[in-house]
């Protein structure tokens, strides 16, 4: 809290009892209704002795500030109130008696908010000063949040993660927890109120795993919407996070990797900023914990992994991560590679706690590389593809899945970045081999859309990387396209039309042995199929277009009548994006198809 805000709060409380000390003035001017007046004095007198305390606990630097000025600024409302009113009982002209009447029933009102005033500073004071300890949690109802109570529980609970100790601020942090849970209007009142900041002071507190725990279960329930999770990145929340992921028990970790998987879900500057304090690396190397990476794979291993972490961690140690940050981190600045101060109670952790933490990490990678070249690259960078293949290989469940999604996203961003493209998926590249094989392995072994679809989408989004000799990943994608899911068959569609599009260097080897593995049966089949709607539809018709004009001369098109379901198409449902391309290869169809010379059918390629 700077100086400033202190000057702020400090003439925030001094009005009140600037306006209270005129009340009192006022009472003994009064002529008229002295028992109301003396009423009143009673009740402001109660209030300036609770407004000088409050005054004294503002000196606090880890006052909680919220609270207070609402119930400063509902305070100084009814003192106003209570001046004015008084004010009218003076000894005054006979003119100014008749015109000011004054009734029994204003000093009701004014007593009434007087009376919830006073109740509204003993709960402020009861949570700002409980036993005298200060920050106890208090569940009682001030008047001024009688018509939304949550909001006092809120201020309670803050004020006891801010100023408690730390037994008290591991129950606000759990209470905080269980009322996010509840909605978002709850979590919206907690980032808005100020729970962000202590709540991540409580997260640093390396010396109780249990206040990590509490923490990071409020923040990951809280992290769930952009504008809450920009409020964390803007208490240098980002920075702390990899720290405590570098660094704690194996329980810690795992939630400190749902709260990255979380954070860069809903915010890209978050996904971004995460990678810029290196959070990747020991998420690769906490996810490769506990499995073995064969030599042959790679001459990248895990030997080769703890290296690069403790070499980037020597850099990381030697960078400030900011001004703001620097005071509170700075002999304590993440460094991965001392992880080690855990690894005995990581290699004896239960395996379902060491599952979970797996599983974590995966996600978190997941939602680092969605969207995003940058952060794929830095995966690659780390030989995590390594990881990552052996891992859907031996595993099943969420953790196989979760890597399965990383992949896709890695190839979805090589597929837009052709420097990631040739860098990470050579064809001699030991990690890219060991990623294809098990992507081939999941079209062709396992039967199961969730991960079938993924796998289908990874081999489509790399389609350009695979030489014409390369055609074993066409076989399974043809396959696909008669597969009772018409989801998957409609991914393999996409997978085959990246192969067979004009984009692919090698589009029309690819299209001719797309139509030697009797791809355009099953293609007709998928077309004439009922539960087709009409983006499988578009699809369809790309990829069967592609196939007529790149692979013309076969004579399985003609017997497969494409002409005739092309020009069927034509005059019913052909959407406006693919109708030239309909046109087109209905036009070259008729060329060949009529004896028409080659060097007239070729002015019609694309």
């Amino acid at each position: 809290m700077t100086s400033s805000e202190e000057k702020q709060l400090e003439e925030e409380l001094s009005y009140p009892i600037l306006v209270a000390e005129r009340v009192r003035s006022a009472v003994g001017e009064a002529d008229a209704y002295k028992f109301e007046c003396n009423e009143v004095s009673k009740q402001v007198d109660r209030l300036l002795q609770m407004l000088r305390t409050l005054v004294r606990l503002a000196a606090s630097p880890s006052l909680y500030e919220r609270p207070v000025r609402r119930v400063a600024a509902e305070t100084s409302k009814n003192l106003e109130r209570a001046l004015t009113l008084v004010r009218k009982c003076r000894r005054r002209s006979i003119l100014h008696r008749v015109v000011s009447i004054v009734s029994a029933t204003e000093f009701r009102k004014v007593l009434g908010h007087l009376e919830a005033s006073v109740g509204d500073m003993r709960w402020l004071l009861s949570i700002l000063d409980n036993d005298g300890g200060g920050g106890g949690i208090v569940v009682s109802l001030p008047p001024i949040a009688s018509n939304d109570p949550i909001m006092s529980w809120v201020w309670s609970f803050i004020a006891s993660l801010q100023m408690g100790q730390l037994n008290d601020r591991i129950d606000a942090a759990n209470e905080l927890a269980s009322l996010a849970q509840d909605n978002d209007r709850n979590k919206k009142i907690i980032v808005e109120e100020g729970g962000v900041a202590p709540l991540l002071k409580l997260f640093k507190e390396a010396t109780s795993p249990e206040a990590q725990i509490a923490a990071a279960t409020t923040l990951c329930r809280l992290g769930n919407d952009l504008e809450r999770v920009r409020v964390i990145v803007s208490e240098v929340g980002v920075p702390l996070v990899v720290q405590v992921l570098g660094d704690s028990p194996i329980r810690v970790q795992t939630l400190s990797a749902n709260l990255v998987a979380t954070m860069a879900k809903h915010d890209p500057v978050a996904q971004e900023d995460f990678a810029r304090e290196n959070a990747i690396r020991p998420l690769v190397t906490l996810l490769s914990f506990d499995t073995a990476i064969d030599e042959q794979s790679g001459k990248q291993s895990i030997h080769s992994l703890v290296q690069i972490n403790k070499e980037m961690g020597k850099k990381s140690s030697d960078r400030s991560v900011s001004k703001q940050f620097t005071s509170s981190y700075s002999s304590s600045s993440y460094t991965y590679s001392r992880g080690g101060n855990y690894r005995k109670d990581r290699e004896n952790e239960d395996p379902q706690v060491k599952l979970q933490l797996r599983i974590s990490c995966a996600e978190a990678l997941w939602m680092l590389a969605r969207g995003s070249v940058s952060n794929s690259r830095k995966i690659t960078e780390t030989k995590g593809m390594l990881c990552l293949a052996k891992i859907i290989e031996k595993e099943q469940g969420e953790l196989q899945f979760n890597c399965l999604m990383t992949i896709m996203e890695i190839a979805a961003a090589a597929e837009s970045n052709a420097d990631l493209r040739r860098a990470a998926f050579k064809t001699n590249s030991p990690a890219a081999k060991a990623v294809v094989e098990q992507l081939l392995r999941i079209i062709k072994e396992v039967d199961s859309p969730s991960l079938q679809i993924p796998a289908i989408k990874s081999i489509g989004s790399l389609a350009r990387t695979f030489p014409a000799r390369e055609t074993r990943m066409i076989e399974p994608l043809v396959m696909k396209l008669s597969n009772r899911d018409t989801d998957v068959a409609d991914e393999a569609a996409v997978a085959l039309t990246k192969f067979a599009s004009p984009d692919n260097f090698l589009y029309v080897e690819h299209s001719k042995t797309i139509v030697e593995y009797n791809g355009v049966p099953a293609l007709m089949r998928l077309l004439r199929s009922n539960e087709v709607n009409q983006l499988h539809l578009d699809h369809g018709l790309t990829l069967l277009c592609f196939l007529a004009l790149h692979a013309g001369n076969s004579e399985s098109l003609e017997q497969a009548r494409v002409l005739t379901v092309l020009e069927g198409a034509d005059r019913t449902a052909v959407p406006p994006h693919l109708r030239e391309l309909v046109s087109r290869t209905i036009y070259h169809l008729n060329l060949y198809h009529t004896g028409m010379n080659s060097q007239r059918i070729s002015s019609y390629l694309p």
